[in-house]
C-alpha cells in the first residue's frame, strides 16, 4: 500500500478526451507507457460510441489526473484484487463487444 501511495495519478488524453487513468511515479514514465506499442494496441481494439479508443490519426497525450478521475481511480482501485499488472481505470462507456 506505501507504494501505491507514492503514485501520481495521470490521465491519458485522445483528442480533447480522457480515456483512461493509471499510476505512475514520474511523468515521464507516464508518456513512455502512452507511446508503448502494446498500450496502443490494447486502446486501438476497444471501442466507446462505436469509435476505437486510439488510432493512427490521433496523438495521445498525459497530464494530471483531475480529482473526480482521481477519485475514480482510486474507488475501482480499491474494488479490484491485488496483482501484478498495472491498472488502468477506463474514464470512457466501453462498447458491449459481442458481435452485433
Amino acid at each position: 500500500m506505501t507504494d501505491s501511495m507514492s503514485l501520481s495519478i495521470f490521465t491519458m488524453v485522445v483528442g480533447h478526451k480522457p480515456i483512461i487513468a493509471f499510476g505512475c511515479k514520474k511523468h515521464s514514465e507516464a508518456e513512455t507507457i502512452c507511446a508503448d506499442e502494446r498500450v496502443r494496441a490494447r486502446l486501438g481494439s476497444l471501442r466507446s460510441e462505436g469509435k476505437p479508443l486510439l488510432d493512427d490519426f490521433v496523438t495521445p497525450h498525459v497530464r494530471l489526473a483531475r480529482p473526480d478521475e482521481r477519485a475514480l481511480y482510486y474507488e475501482q482501485s480499491a474494488a479490484r484484487s491485488s496483482d501484478s499488472s498495472m491498472l488502468m481505470v477506463y474514464l470512457v462507456r466501453l462498447d458491449d463487444p459481442s458481435p452485433a
